[in-house]
């Protein structure tokens, strides 16, 4: 085979060592990041392994060979696929690779709320050790882990604190007819999980009507000592109205992996929170993941531009 593979962005060798072993080239562009730039890198390239860039309908339009655009990972709504399929072009994206890492991340998250590990490290280091006689973290046991977004991740959150942590399990399921849902997990209403909920994890694909699913209606429903967890895109939670739940004492505080604009600008409303861990969108980011991805999306690519069908084709569908 032969054919040029537009990666503006690091992936994991596994994947460009599958392509090059096929024949094609790897082009990595000028490495500027901006609109103009993406169209003229793209421009004679036969497929693109997209990560966070955002490609719309105007740098699809500069490309003039392009067969497949592949999304390094399970959400895709930085990348205009309608205009793609439009365009004759595939889209493709990797869904069964990040639950694993990301179902890991989220109860990681959930154990350094509760234990408030980074809230007594900051302590420690600034010579505060009796800090602890006057702060206690809780036991997780026995709590309510409530999940909005009950597909891959959500399933192996629930499966990993239920069995590991033996945590209660809520979830909001809007249409559970039919589901196999586990008998470990109670399905409940909206408004329920958010009232009784020691900690709430959000799992659903982010842009159109998830755009800010969660807001100040959500937090006003919680407990005082129940934490958010949002691991899933940024802009399904109303960041201001999170940032003004936490500093009223409202709810206790939260991690947050994702937000709205990435990078987020200086003045984030989230910058400053205390009791709020902030990552910056590391939940798939472990070396096994990014290989796995890496080299599933590379598949793809090269299904495609064998004249195949793509296993894991976007179909506006999750």
């Amino acid at each position: 085979m032969s054919g040029k593979v537009f990666i503006p962005q690091p992936v994991d060798r596994e994947g460009e060592r599958y392509l090059e072993e096929r024949g094609y080239q790897i082009v990595r562009g000028c490495g500027k990041t901006d609109k103009e730039s993406l169209k003229k890198d793209i421009a004679e390239c036969d497929a693109m392994l997209l990560r966070t860039l955002r490609i719309d309908r105007e740098v699809l339009s500069a490309a003039k060979r392009l067969k497949v655009v592949a999304r390094h990972g399970a959400g895709y709504d930085n990348l205009d696929w309608q205009a793609a399929k439009e365009m004759g072009i595939q889209a493709t994206y990797s869904p069964d690779t990040t639950a694993l890492s990301v179902a890991e991340f989220t109860i990681s998250s959930i154990l350094t709320l509760a234990k408030m590990t980074e809230t007594f490290q900051k302590e420690l280091r600034r010579g505060n050790f009796d800090y602890k006689f006057t702060h206690k973290g809780m036991d997780v046991a026995g709590k309510t882990f409530g999940i909005v977004g009950f597909g891959r991740i959500g399933r192996l959150a629930a499966k990993k604190a239920a069995a590991g942590l033996d945590m209660k399990i809520a979830a909001y399921i809007p249409r559970p007819e039919g589901k196999d849902i586990p008998d470990y997990v109670r399905v409940t209403d909206w408004e329920t999980l958010f009232r009784e909920s020691d900690f709430i994890s959000v799992h659903v694909p982010g842009g159109g009507k998830n755009h800010h699913l969660i807001g100040e209606r959500e937090f006003s429903c919680m407990k005082e000592t129940a934490y958010m967890v949002n691991v899933s895109r940024g802009g399904v939670m109303d960041e201001n109205a999170f940032a003004d739940a936490v500093r009223k004492g409202k709810i206790a505080g939260g991690a947050i992996d994702v937000f709205g604009t990435e990078p987020p600008e200086a003045d984030c409303p989230l910058f400053g929170l205390d009791h709020v861990i902030l990552t910056p969108h590391i939940g798939s980011n472990t070396a096994e993941c990014m290989a796995r991805i890496g080299l599933d999306t590379a598949k793809d690519i090269h299904l495609v531009l064998s004249g195949e069908k793509p296993r894991h084709p976007i179909e506006g569908k999750k």
